[in-house]
């Protein structure tokens, strides 16, 4: 299982990149397995202020439909396009191709608050 050392994560499965006052953020490695194939992503935030927990998207495999929750608070600036017609990009390349939004981050602070890449290996097991 890929579990990249430079990104933050969260107990809901998801990472965070912090590139400035930038958050990029997907599901992990685990999550994107645990789903099966991913079918369909609807992110309606874009532009709109989320509080961390807050569901900002779904997303729809073929067993199952999920919410997704803001790791951290902060307006949406960027929905994955390209996902739109490649949403398996996040089961084949969850930390690339398969990034899901950007958004502003209110607080870096809360950024560092979540999960070390040894935090969330321990939490998988």
């Amino acid at each position: 299982m890929n579990i990249p050392n430079d990104l933050r994560y969260t107990k809901e499965h998801e990472w965070v990149r912090l590139e400035g006052e930038v958050a990029t953020i997907g599901i992990t490695d685990y999550a994107q397995g645990e789903l099966g194939d991913i079918v369909f992503i609807e992110v309606d935030t874009v532009d709109e202020t989320v509080a961390a927990d807050e569901v900002f998207g779904t997303i729809e495999a073929v067993k199952t439909v999920i919410d997704m929750f803001a790791p951290i608070a902060g307006e949406v600036i960027e929905f994955n396009e390209a996902l739109d017609d490649s949403p398996e990009s996040v089961n084949s390349d969850p930390y690339g191709d398969g990034w899901i939004i950007k958004m502003r981050v209110e607080n870096t602070d809360d950024v560092a608050a979540l999960m070390s890449h040894e935090g969330y290996t321990e939490l998988i097991g």
